[in-house]
Formats: C-alpha cells, sequence, structure tokens
C-alpha cells in the first residue's frame, strides 16, 4: 500500500468515526497487497482498482468494529478473502476470531494473509455452516458476522444456533434492507431474534446507502 492509499484509508476511516493506528494501516496494507496480487491468479473480487477494495471491501468491514462488544469470540461465516474479519481482527485485536469458509483456495489466501500479518488468537476453518456446525465451538460465539453469504433469512437460519443467549448477527445489507426483513419475519421469530440496531451509512462516492444491520437472540 502506498503513501496515498494510506492517506485515503485513514481518511474515509476516520469519516466514520474510526482512528486507525500505523500499525493498523499497515497490516490493512498487507491484506490489500496480498489480495491484489492473488486475484491476478483466481477471482477473489471483482473489483479491478485498490481504491475500489478499499472502498468497498476494507472501509466496508471496518464501519461494523465500533458496534462490537469488547473481548467476545466471533464467528465470521463464509469468510471468501477475508471481509469483514481480518480487517476486523486488525481493528480490533482484543477478539478472538474463527473464519469458515468451505473453498480450499480462498482457505489459502486466508491463511497466508495471517501468516504475513502475524495476527495471534484468529483460526480459519474448513466447512460450511448449513453442515458443519459440528467443527464450531460447541458453547456458541458471542458476534457472528456475514457478508454477501446468502439471502438473509437464510443467513439467520444458519447463524442463528451458533449464537449465545445475547449474542448478536451482523449483516451487511444495501437500501432493500426493508424488504429482506419483511421476507425474513418468520425466521427471525423462530429463532428468537430482534432487530437491535440498523445502521445506515454511505460509502464514498456512491449514492445508494448501505446498512448494517445488528440481530440480537433473546
Amino acid at each position: 500500500m502506498n503513501r496515498e492509499e494510506k492517506y485515503i484509508l485513514r481518511s474515509w476511516a476516520s469519516d466514520f468515526g474510526i482512528k486507525l493506528s500505523g500499525s493498523q494501516v499497515h497490516l490493512l496494507g498487507i491484506h490489500l497487497d496480498e489480495l491484489w496480487q492473488w486475484n491476478k491468479r483466481m477471482n477473489l473480487t471483482g473489483l479491478t482498482s485498490r481504491q475500489g477494495i478499499i472502498k468497498e471491501l476494507l472501509i466496508d468491514s471496518l464501519i461494523s468494529s465500533t458496534f462490537l462488544p469488547e473481548t467476545c469470540s466471533v464467528l465470521d461465516v463464509g469468510s471468501g478473502a477475508g471481509f469483514p474479519a481480518i480487517p476486523l481482527k486488525i481493528c480490533r485485536p482484543d477478539l478472538s476470531f474463527h473464519l469458515m469458509e468451505a473453498n480450499s483456495k480462498k482457505i489459502s489466501f486466508l491463511q497466508q494473509v495471517i501468516r504475513l500479518t502475524m495476527l495471534q488468537g484468529i483460526k480459519v476453518i474448513r466447512g460450511r455452516i448449513e453442515k458443519d456446525k459440528g467443527l464450531l465451538q460447541p458453547e456458541g460465539y458471542h458476534v457472528i458476522t456475514a457478508r454477501a453469504l446468502a439471502h438473509l433469512s437464510q443467513t439467520l437460519t444458519w447463524c442463528a444456533p451458533c449464537l449465545i443467549s445475547g449474542g448478536m448477527i451482523v449483516s451487511f445489507q444495501g437500501s432493500r434492507f426493508e424488504h429482506a426483513l419483511k421476507e425474513s419475519a418468520d425466521v427471525i421469530k423462530r429463532e428468537r431474534l430482534f432487530l437491535y440496531k440498523s445502521v445506515p451509512y454511505t460509502l464514498p462516492g456512491k449514492d445508494s446507502p448501505r446498512y448494517v444491520l445488528i440481530f440480537k437472540k433473546h
């Protein structure tokens, strides 16, 4: 990550109230650089510019960092190229992370980034949430994150059983989130969830708002 990119990352993060240290910017840069190189060989992201990755992946992932509780365990489902889990871990090193991913090449990428950044308290689990819950910690998780995993109702169905009582699911949604909420009403009730918070935001250079939806379990 060059000097201009570091400035852009810090500036955009600051606009959302996220203060990044020099060390955190360096680690986020390692993630970006590695993704940029790997993406030339395999399709980890469809974004074709480094600024696009900073804006739509790094910043988008970090926005939820201020809503996470202290000293909690986090499960990221369908981690892919590591969003939001790796940026969140860099921003919140006090938290413990499990990254669940089924694709072997993406697992190799995640493990490589973890090695290069030397992050501690983060583990990659090979599996699918819908059939491999036995690989996860049996006591459940305080927080589960899911970005572009599936339709909201399906995401909640898969993730809610892995959540402790009082825990929360963090879902990243577009401007049609209210429609997705209506379609998920039965699942929300069945899984003893409720919408705790809906946080609107607009990424730099974008017109359409996005939302972080935080569900809590009774």
